[in-house]
């Protein structure tokens, strides 16, 4: 169910990327300025987008090292009261 969730999200943002950059590419297309600076902005909106992708895998990155380094030390603090318990 969770999963079902996700897709649709996933799906939701992706309908949202597609219609933002179809709405910003026919703005750029019916700019009124010479076709050097739509090359420019465009350019600008591509390098832009790229950026923001890896930004935010490298966001998600940093996050899952988190998560692994946090399950690692409980899992050491678990086996430690263990043997300290067995001990006792």
């Amino acid at each position: 169910m969770n999963s079902d969730y996700n897709q649709i999200y996933v799906i939701f943002n992706a309908a949202g990327v597609v219609a933002a950059l179809f709405l910003l590419s026919l703005s750029l297309w019916l700019a009124p300025v010479d076709i050097a600076t739509k090359g420019y902005w465009g350019m600008g909106i591509v390098l832009l987008m790229a950026s923001l992708v890896n930004f935010v895998k490298y966001r998600m990155d940093a996050r899952i090292q988190q998560d692994v380094v946090r399950q690692i030390e409980a899992a050491k603090n678990e086996k430690i009261l263990k043997e300290y318990v067995g001990n006792n």
